[in-house]
């Protein structure tokens, strides 16, 4: 339940707000702060941004002319749990009896309509609500996700991937080890407690160190050190809710061990392209630099280590610290102030070993032939502290200041630094919900309608309609019938409702002749179809929809 909740609304309004929260009108200025103070609540005026469900509503409102005007009064609990009640309703005498001026009670959720902000149980007060951070995928809106994860595992399989499947749950040392200890991933944002046996363990907040864990673990090198994975999943950070971002969220990850080339760095970008494009995902841009080696890094930290030297009344306390330990990590900061601050900083470019800048220019040339376009950010570093040489992003100005869909590099060491074979590696990861909410495609569009409609009229009729119903299920046609009793015009209206492309109308008279009647609902054409082998018959006539989009695939 958000702020937009607590709205102002007059009384009789067709709108709602959370069945929860109770509303007084009071003509005295002190009335609220007296019923705040009966049980014990904290006031605040003005607007609340509070999501809490048990909360308490107050106005004042007066003639205008005579200094009332109007204000809406918010009194959040600030301990529900210390009150003597067992749900909100619980509690009104002891507000209703410290008022002054007139009240009324919000009727229980039960005596109103359906359909409010938030509806309590009635057995066991008050709903659960959603975790902060976190979301639910609808019927409406998963149609568009599925679209997305089959277009994607679509075109991985073209290039050679395979799907590999990873827990949600690892040793907390596996990502302070790879991610980096002094990352905000790990300082701050990460999901990690202890077990029973006082073992530290963490929800994953990125899939690439899971996946090189598994590539060590069940030694999948051995045959062939050149292998190819992508999943898809949900991963876990403590980050600040916002647009595009939650704290669980989810990722499409690709990874591909054990090739140096640079070619293939070219062909994960280009691969990331031609994703977008499937998905009619426009104004985006590639943006590419090389974060250089550990044999030509250890210059450019020193130069930038002299550089931050004379900075540090500028850096934010994070960067201040890191700044001796881990000046790379500074390039990487977003507060506007540190990042006006490196402004001017040294580029890594200046700073190249001949390898580095050679690979470098192989990935831009093979793009160039590719025909992709993309912009060299000598500014782009990526948050992990495992990539090398080449890193990436797929950036798009629909998102505002969040512009990174999607973002990877190479990482050459990492796969040996977690107990592996030297070998090297690169990957990148597609920030799931964000690439959702910018794809050029109408969820409504992808969503299947019933392929059939039964209504069925008569204990039998029903009987015979959900035999079909199985029957007709099972070899690829989606139908739906009516569960009730209701009449012949209730089911019509349904199947209008679900957008049902034909309805099976069998009642005793259709029995007793021993025949139902097909309606096509687009253009009302009617046939009769004999019931011995209905199923095969309605099957050849209507020709359900195998290939819609976003529903399942029939062989």
């Amino acid at each position: 339940m958000g702020a937009a909740a607590f709205g102002k609304v007059a009384w009789g309004s067709p709108e709602r707000v959370c069945p929860n929260s109770r509303r007084i009108d009071a003509h005295r200025a002190n009335s609220a702060d007296r019923a705040a103070a009966k049980v014990g609540l904290k006031y605040q005026k003005g607007r609340s941004k509070s999501t809490c469900p048990e909360a308490l509503r107050f106005s004042r409102s007066g003639p205008k002319g005579e200094g009332w005007g109007e204000t809406e009064r918010i009194i959040v609990l600030t301990n529900p749990e210390a009150l003597d009640y067992t749900s909100p309703f619980d509690m009104w005498p002891a507000v209703a009896k410290g008022r002054r001026g007139s009240v009324r009670r919000r009727e229980p959720a039960a005596a109103r309509p359906p359909g409010g902000r938030c509806n309590p149980t009635a057995e066991n007060g008050d709903m659960i609500q959603l975790i902060r951070g976190f979301k639910d995928i609808l019927p409406g809106e998963v149609e568009l996700w599925q679209h997305i994860e089959k277009t994607a595992a679509a075109l991985f399989e073209e290039f050679g991937f395979s799907e590999i499947r990873i827990p949600i749950m690892e040793k907390t040392e596996l990502f302070a080890r790879s991610i980096g200890e002094d990352t905000d991933i790990v300082e701050k944002e990460m999901y990690t407690f202890p077990d029973r046996k006082g073992e530290l363990l963490t929800l994953r907040p990125e899939a690439t160190a899971s996946v090189v864990r598994a590539y060590i673990q069940h030694r999948l090198y051995a045959q062939d050190p050149v292998r190819k994975f992508y999943t898809i999943g949900p991963m876990f950070r403590r980050e600040r809710p916002q647009k595009g971002r939650y704290r669980q969220f989810y990722q499409i990850n690709a990874e591909i061990f054990g090739v140096a080339s640079a070619l293939v760095d070219a062909e994960l970008i280009f691969l990331l392209v031609t994703l977008c494009r499937r998905l009619k995902v426009t104004d985006v841009a590639a943006h590419i630099n090389s974060l250089g080696c550990p044999a030509c890094r250890p210059e450019f930290k020193q130069a930038l280590s002299a550089f931050l030297a004379g900075k540090a009344d500028l850096l934010c306390s994070d960067c201040d610290r890191r700044r001796d330990r881990n000046p790379l990590r500074v390039l990487d900061c977003k507060v506007p102030a540190c990042r006006d601050a490196m402004a001017d900083a040294p580029s890594l470019h200046d700073y190249l070993c001949a390898d580095c800048r050679t690979h470098f220019d192989i990935v831009k040339a093979t793009l160039d032939r590719l025909g992709v376009a993309y912009r060299v950010d000598k500014r782009l570093v990526r948050g992990l502290d495992y990539y090398t040489r080449t890193t990436f992003e797929i950036q798009t100005g629909a998102l505002g200041a969040q512009s990174a869909v999607a973002g990877g590099g190479r990482y050459d060491g990492l796969v040996q630094a977690l107990g592996g074979p030297d070998q090297p590696a690169i990957g990148f990861a597609i920030g799931f919900d964000r690439l959702a909410e910018i794809v050029g495609l109408n969820p409504g569009d992808l969503i299947r309608p019933p392929d059939l409609f039964i209504a069925a009229l008569g204990e039998k009729s029903q009987q015979m309609a959900f035999d079909w119903m199985c029957a007709l299920g099972r070899q690829g046609v989606r139908t739906e019938i009516d569960y009730g009793d209701r009449s012949l015009k209730s089911q019509m209206k349904r199947a209008d409702k679900l957008g049902a492309r034909y309805v099976l109308i069998l009642g005793e008279q259709e029995v007793a002749q021993g025949s139902a009647s097909l309606r096509n609902m687009a253009t009302r054409d009617q046939l009769e179809v004999p019931l011995e082998h209905l199923v095969d018959t309605v099957r050849e006539t209507i020709q359900p929809t195998a290939g819609f989009p976003g529903g399942p695939q029939f062989a």
